[in-house]
């Protein structure tokens, strides 16, 4: 195993047993055995839900969280085991459900039709405690390791596509994601706003108070534009001191009310960075991007120019692309 990979165990839990995979849900139309099977999985640590039927069980699989573990009996009024079993498989729900079949079936075809439908493991009735233990210890660890291989896949997406010091995305996702907003904005008819953002005296940070400092000034102005921004809006952090803002569907108006909000929270407050209260300006630059007349490249070069201006007109200023209005510190 690498070192990142290892990493990432650490850090998403791996040394840690699972939760995920403690509730059981138990489908047997028999009353007796429902209470047996209830009453040796609560003794065992289990949360435990009980259906009479597939079609009950159907139900309760709706609900959020579903159990994992599943245990159902191959005859059952309305829907039984093995339709079940299919049923849920079709539906293909993450995380996995572990289907112990039950059945009173011993021949070989049978049971070869309730793997096929989707099944995990069987077992025959009558069956020993023990045993229903064990099989259940083992559905538990193969979900467990699932659900880990799962939360290492979903953090080598996140590093993939995040920016290791910001946590915002990185450069090559936030153009992707520019693009796939171009693309829905083209269909649906709408505009989208462009703001690029330079920290303003960036350098002199790392001079004076160090690289560190420095970090901790680029993670809290992404916190800061993060926290202004809508739920739907996309921030990625361009390169070196400079961050990239999608608005979808923004006019120019909304854009440079949004551009004056992100440089007021960066500016309005002093930033703690390794003992030291730095203020912190950032200048930036808006462009709007109409698909029917524009292009992803000529609306970066737009707002990298008025980047550039508000730069070079003191600093601490919104300055929006063609002439548009300019918001300065108050």
């Amino acid at each position: 195993m690498s070192s990142s990979v290892e990493s990432i165990s650490r850090s998403v839990g791996l040394d840690q047993p699972s939760k995920a995979c403690e509730r059981v849900l138990v489908a047997e139309d028999d009353p007796m055995l429902r209470r047996i099977l209830r009453s040796w999985l609560e003794s065992w640590g289990y949360q435990v839900m009980v259906a009479e039927d597939g079609a009950m069980a159907w139900e309760l699989l709706q609900a959020e969280p579903a159990p994992q573990l599943l245990i159902l009996d191959w005859m059952m009024p309305r829907v039984d085991g093995v339709e079940l079993c299919g049923m849920i498989r079709d539906r293909g729900q993450s995380p996995y459900q572990y289907i112990v079949l039950v059945t009173a079936k011993d021949d070989k075809q049978d049971l070869v039709r309730g793997l096929e439908a989707g099944a995990d493991d069987y077992l025959s009735k009558p069956f020993d405690r023990n045993e229903l233990r064990a099989r259940l210890r083992s559905g538990r660890r193969i979900l467990t390791l699932q659900d880990e291989q799962t939360k290492i896949r979903e953090e080598l997406h996140f590093q993939a596509t995040h920016d290791a010091l910001t946590g915002i995305w990185n450069r090559k996702d936030i153009l992707d994601m520019m693009r796939r907003e171009f693309e829905i904005a083209s269909r649906s008819d709408c505009s989208i706003g462009v703001i690029m953002l330079d920290v303003d005296h960036f350098k002199r940070v790392n001079d004076t108070h160090g690289h560190l400092a420095g970090d901790a000034v680029l993670k809290e102005v992404a916190h800061r534009l993060q926290q202004v921004l809508r739920s739907y809006d996309l921030a990625g952090r361009y390169g070196g001191e400079e961050f990239l803002i999608v608005l979808p569907d923004c006019d120019a108006e909304r854009i440079q009310s949004c551009a004056e909000r992100i440089r007021s929270a960066i500016g309005d407050e002093l930033i703690l960075a390794e003992g030291s209260r730095l203020c912190v300006t950032a200048s930036i630059g808006t462009a709007i991007l109409d698909p029917r007349s524009g292009t992803k490249r000529t609306v970066l070069a737009e707002a990298d120019a008025a980047l550039y201006k508000a730069k070079n007109g003191g600093r601490n200023r919104v300055v929006a692309a063609e002439n548009g209005p300019q918001l300065e510190a108050r």
